[in-house]
């Protein structure tokens, strides 16, 4: 079933009865005709599956793209294989043609006609949850599960610490935790790092008036604003050790002591904290006290990142379209192309992206907005996160192999060594990610061994001119 319209307070894109408790391989039919889905197409180990016109696996959503006999889909129990049947408009494995006849490895991303396939190792929550547009949110399979643990953990009254790369949503799940709750207060956001540690006692703990120079009235502080709702503390261990330590108190003894006030006033709120590293790493650092994290640091719910969670893509595009430019169509290459990308700045990054490629869909007079309006460089890695990426499968250079090559800056190879993390080893997917032909990356690659024989890109044809 398509998408509902995004002025539904709730729309229910696709829910399918399914068995529970087991992995099911297949593919998600994330997009068809123009309109986002969520559709699971189960695969069984090692038996093809054909794709096309009235294949009875789609169901009722026709592709007049598609051939009668389009395409077939295989998984070996590690790896999906994609072979084209000869179609009359073709298959594109991860933006590659697909030769008819020839099984080609898919990762991320199958357009088969006017229609988008993602693989994925188990479409067993998208047949049991679908994809939800639900007050204004968009939430998968794996959104829905936290939401369940926020839920209860409102309900019992539990502290709830999420963590979450940046834009992931981390600040949504604290509004279902204060929504949820008992309590009928005010949601106080405080996003920690932006507080000025000079003055940030008097911010969260509040202050009496002449507590300090240009103190001309009392100020309640984000503590005593949140009594009878919910505290969220995003970023909770970029706060000094002092104000940590305050707030330890402020917590155990439900009480807070306003900067020049006698005593303290009694203050009642739920804590919701969230960070984007672990919390057990922050205290070994000397971030984060030790006292805080056993008080603020379970129950902990994690958000996986966006591109842990390719079928809100889709619906996430639309509702942008339809909300920021609804004259525009969505065009299916823009669905790939978002698809592609790894989205270090996850959904927030996405929707920034989204609203810059509109602008230049408008600003051309365009009817439909494409991939071409999508800037080059959004989407992709800015190069090495905050901790070290783990080394890929057989990409290190052979111990010895001479190179006459002039090194690679430090900064761009690490640029390329991420990109090919985030692409799984797939240099075609790498290059496009990193804006290149693949045989230049395939040059840069094996010219500073970087690439290994073993890597799933040997597996491409090579270009005439290598």
């Amino acid at each position: 079933m398509q998408a509902d319209q995004s002025t539904q307070q709730s729309s229910r894109v696709s829910k399918e009865g399914g068995p529970g408790g087991r992995r099911i391989p297949g593919l998600m039919h994330l997009f068809s005709m123009g309109r986002p889905m969520a559709a699971a197409v189960p695969l069984r180990e090692d038996q093809e599956l054909e794709l096309g016109r009235e294949a009875a696996a789609l169901g009722e959503v026709q592709d007049p793209r598609m051939s009668r006999h389009h395409a077939c889909v295989r998984f070996d129990g590690r790896r999906f294989w994609v072979a084209d049947l000869g179609s009359r408009n073709g298959t594109y494995v991860d933006g590659e043609p697909v030769p008819a006849g020839t099984p080609r490895e898919a990762q991320r991303v199958i357009q088969i006609g006017n229609s988008l396939f993602v693989p994925s190792p188990d479409v067993r929550p998208l047949q049991e949850h679908g994809v939800e547009l639900l007050d204004g949110f968009v939430r998968g399979p794996a959104v829905r599960e936290r939401l369940g643990e926020v839920e209860r953990a409102a309900q019992l009254g539990f502290l709830l610490h999420i963590r979450g790369e940046s834009g992931t949503g981390k600040e949504g799940l604290a509004r279902a935790f204060h929504n949820h709750g008992r309590r009928t207060g005010h949601f106080v956001a405080v996003n920690c790092a932006a507080i000025p540690q000079s003055i940030a006692e008097s911010l969260l703990f509040g202050a009496k008036r002449g507590a300090y120079s240009g103190a001309e009235a009392d100020a309640p502080g984000y503590l005593q604003s949140a009594d009878g709702g919910t505290l969220f503390l995003d970023e909770v261990a970029e706060l000094d050790q002092m104000i940590q330590a305050k707030l330890l108190r402020v917590i155990e003894e439900k009480e807070v002591l306003p900067l020049g006030a006698p005593r303290p006033r009694k203050v009642d709120f739920h804590l919701c904290s969230a960070s984007n590293r672990d919390l057990r790493a922050l205290v070994a650092s000397g971030r984060l006290r030790e006292d805080l994290y056993f008080r603020i640091g379970r129950p902990e719910v994690t958000l996986p990142p966006l591109r842990e969670r390719p079928e809100e893509i889709p619906l996430l595009l639309e509702r942008e379209v339809r909300q920021q430019a609804p004259d525009l169509e969505l065009h299916i290459s823009l669905v790939e192309a978002c698809l592609l990308r790894p989205w270090p700045g996850n959904v927030r990054e996405l929707l920034v992206a989204v609203r810059s490629a509109l602008q230049a869909a408008l600003m051309q007079g365009a009817h439909r907005v494409e991939a071409r309006h999508l800037s080059p460089d959004a989407g992709l890695v800015f190069g090495p996160g905050a901790h070290p990426a783990p080394p890929l499968p057989g990409v290190a250079p052979p111990a010895g192999a001479p190179s006459h090559a002039k090194p690679l800056d430090g900064d761009e190879r690490a640029r390329i060594e991420e990109a090919l993390r985030q692409q799984g080893g797939n240099v075609a997917a790498t290059a496009r990610a990193l804006g290149m032909h693949r045989t230049q990356l395939r040059r840069l690659l094996k010219r500073h061994g970087i690439l290994s024989p073993g890597s799933s890109a040997q597996a491409e044809p090579e270009d005439e001119d290598e």
